[in-house]
């Protein structure tokens, strides 16, 4: 399986197929399980280089942390060492970057950034995030729901806020792996339609269930609940009104309660406790949004082993 990703782009959940998601969050658990220092070093001589357009606490450190405990090195690029398509244009930046690097991060805004990386760069690219995508985050998500839950398939997971990129990656990724996935968001609020034609179909040869509704009724028997903050990041100006409309759809008591009793929470953080989901609730001994963000990086080393080709090492 290692070989078949090899030298690979991960931009979007469809870029694997289900087995190679299986066999990515398969390296990540055996990573967790030897703890924070592994005895080998698989990635000695390795270096990643880490493009950012938008800061973050999870992204960067869970990534420069990984690469550093499997003998790697990692290059923080803020937006002032590299302004994409400004200073330079995204095509030389990638060229120029392969010569250097082993591997290519980026955390950007528009999806079409990470696109044009992969399409010129001369080693793998994995999206760290986009407008259109958070793949990355959603391997986390997946081994959280493993560990907590036991499996994916035929599990019902209902994502409740706004239709954005974490949604999109929830959809598209639990469509390829039989997982049952219910975005429940104000109208107007939705995935965008291509998003949930594709899911949809995908989800038809798996027998994933992909629903779009803004019914919370629909949380009914949930095993898994998820949540993002209203607005992200480049919608500032717009959380006010953001937070008026979204305001019955918060993860609390009430709106968990028609869920399984010991249903998983999950939130990708930062979060605005009080908006999209209250204190107590993501303390609830079935929250596992730290599990989640502590899976950031085993899911993000396992995917960069397989991408490198470096599972033998």
């Amino acid at each position: 399986m290692g070989l078949k990703l090899k030298g690979r782009h991960f931009l979007s959940m469809l870029d694997f197929s289900a087995d190679e998601i299986e066999a990515v969050l398969q390296t990540a658990a055996k990573l967790k399980s030897k703890g924070p220092r592994p005895e080998k070093t698989p990635l000695l001589g390795k270096t990643l280089a880490m493009i950012f357009q938008k800061p973050s606490l999870r992204t960067r450190v869970s990534f420069e942390t990984g690469m550093t405990r499997m003998g790697g090195h990692a290059i923080y690029l803020a937006p002032t060492d590299i302004s994409l398509g400004k200073r330079e244009t995204t095509e030389d930046i990638a060229m120029v970057l392969s010569r250097y690097v082993d591997i290519i991060m980026a955390r950007v805004f528009g999806h079409d950034i990470v696109v044009d990386l992969a399409k010129h760069a001369g080693v793998p690219v994995i999206n760290g995030l986009s407008d259109y995508e958070h793949p990355c985050q959603i391997l986390a998500d997946f081994q959280t729901i493993i560990e907590r839950r036991g499996q994916l398939k035929g599990m019902k997971a209902c994502y409740v806020g706004d239709g954005n990129n974490v949604a999109h990656s929830l959809m598209l990724g639990a469509a390829r792996m039989g997982m049952h996935m219910t975005v429940i968001c104000p109208r107007g609020y939705e995935p965008k339609p291509d998003v949930t034609a594709q899911s949809t179909t995908v989800g038809r040869e798996t027998g994933s269930k992909i629903t779009v509704t803004d019914d919370l009724a629909a949380v009914d028997a949930a095993d898994v609940m998820y949540t993002d903050v209203w607005a992200s990041m480049g919608q500032e100006a717009e959380a006010d009104a953001r937070r008026k409309i979204f305001k019955r759809y918060a993860i609390n008591a009430e709106t968990i309660k028609p869920a399984k009793r010991d249903v998983t929470i999950l939130h990708c953080l930062p979060a605005h406790y009080g908006d999209e989901i209250d204190y107590t609730t993501s303390r609830l001994p079935h929250s596992a949004i730290f599990d989640q963000a502590e899976n950031r990086m085993h899911a993000q080393n396992a995917l960069m082993l397989h991408l490198l080709g470096a599972l033998g090492s």
